[in-house]
C-alpha cells in the first residue's frame, strides 16, 4: 500500500479541535493533503475519518455514513450552547421526581425519523456566515429543523448529581444529528432543561473507536507511526464492488467506460446515500475508480492514478 494514499482512523483527544488534529497529521506525514469526513467538537472524544492523497477524494462516500456515540446527558438545566461550555439558562431544576414512564414516553418521541432543530452554536450557514459566529456576535439565530433518523437513543445508567440527573445514554444516528439538540430537547420535553456533558463517538458506519489511532500533540513525540488503511479495503467497506482485470483497470486509468459485465457485490452496510456508486476492485484489492451505471457500461467517477492504487 502506498504510504501517502488512504483513510486514517484518529481517536480524537478532549480538547482538541479536529483541525488542530488535520494540521498534526499533515506535518506528522508530510503532505498537505489531508481532509476530513466530519468534525468533532473540542470536547468531545472519538472516532474522527481523515482521509489522506487520494483518500481525501473517497471522503465524500464516508460523510453520510450513520454514527453512533455515548454521551451523558444533565437533566435540570439548559444551557446557551446546549452543552457543559455554555451559560446556565435560569435556575437548576431538582430533578428528583422524574417518572420513569414520562421519561420513556420523551425517549420516544426522539427515536426514529425525526425533525431537530441545530444547536444555535453550530457550524451551519445562515446567508453565508456560520451560526455559531452569529450567535457569538450577540445576533438571534433561528435555524430551520430539518430531518434526521435517530435509530438507538437507549439509556444504560442514570444517577443523581445534585439536584440534577445525568443519563448515560447510546445514540446511533444519521449524519447531521446534533446529540447536543437530543439532550436540550430530551430535557425541554420533561420541563426540566438539559444539556450534554459527555460525548465519545464510537462508531462511524463500519468503523470503530476501537481501531482508531492516537495523534500525538505537538510536543508530544513526532515519532508515532500512522498507518493507512488502503483505499480498496475501505470503499469495499461502504460500497458495492465489482471486480476488474488488468484491461478493465487500464481502461478506468484512462478514463474510459467499461462494460457492466457482473453484477456488483452489495455493501456490507445499507447506505442512505451515494446509492448508486459502486467501487471497481483490481484482483489485488487496490481501488482502481468509482462507478456508476451509465446503461450497459460502468461510467468512473472517480480515477485512482496507478501510483496512488492501495
Amino acid at each position: 500500500m502506498s504510504a501517502s494514499h488512504g483513510i486514517l482512523l484518529v481517536d480524537k483527544a478532549p480538547d482538541r479541535t479536529s483541525h488542530d488534529v488535520v494540521a498534526r497529521v499533515r506535518w506528522l506525514l508530510g503532505t498537505k493533503k489531508v481532509g476530513h469526513a466530519g468534525t468533532l467538537d473540542p470536547m468531545a472524544t472519538g472516532l474522527l475519518l481523515l482521509g489522506v492523497g487520494q483518500g481525501t477524494r473517497l471522503l465524500t462516500y464516508l460523510v453520510g455514513l450513520d454514527k453512533t456515540y455515548t454521551a451523558t446527558i444533565r437533566l435540570g438545566q439548559a444551557t446557551t450552547t446546549d452543552d457543559r461550555e455554555g451559560e446556565a439558562i435560569g435556575d437548576p431544576r431538582d430533578t428528583a421526581g422524574i417518572d420513569p414512564a414520562a421519561l420513556e414516553a420523551a425517549l420516544e418521541g426522539l427515536r426514529g425519523d425525526i425533525l431537530q432543530v441545530p444547536s444555535t452554536v453550530s457550524a451551519i450557514k445562515v446567508d453565508g456566515k456560520r451560526a455559531y459566529a452569529r450567535a457569538r456576535a450577540g445576533e438571534d439565530v433561528e435555524l430551520a429543523a430539518r430531518p434526521v433518523r435517530i435509530a438507538e437513543l437507549t439509556v444504560h445508567g442514570s444517577r443523581r448529581e445534585g439536584p440534577f440527573t445525568d443519563l448515560d445514554v447510546t445514540v446511533t444516528c444519521s449524519s447531521g444529528t446534533y446529540v447536543r439538540a437530543l439532550a436540550r430537547d430530551l430535557g425541554d420535553a420533561l420541563g426540566l432543561g438539559g444539556h450534554l456533558t459527555a460525548l465519545r463517538r464510537t462508531a462511524v458506519g463500519p468503523f470503530a473507536v476501537a481501531d482508531g489511532l492516537h495523534v500525538p500533540a505537538r510536543g508530544e513525540g513526532d515519532d508515532v507511526p500512522l498507518p493507512l488503511r488502503g483505499l480498496g479495503e475501505t470503499a469495499a467497506a461502504v460500497l458495492p464492488t465489482v471486480p476488474v482485470d488488468a484491461a478493465g483497470a487500464a481502461d478506468l486509468a484512462d478514463g474510459r467506460r467499461i462494460p457492466r459485465t457482473v453484477e456488483p457485490a452489495p455493501a456490507p452496510l445499507p447506505r442512505h446515500r451515494e446509492e448508486e456508486a459502486v467501487a471497481a476492485l483490481a484482483a489485488d484489492g487496490a481501488l482502481c475508480a468509482v462507478l456508476r451505471p451509465e446503461g450497459r457500461r460502468w461510467k468512473p467517477q472517480l480515477v485512482v492514478p496507478v501510483d496512488a492504487r492501495c
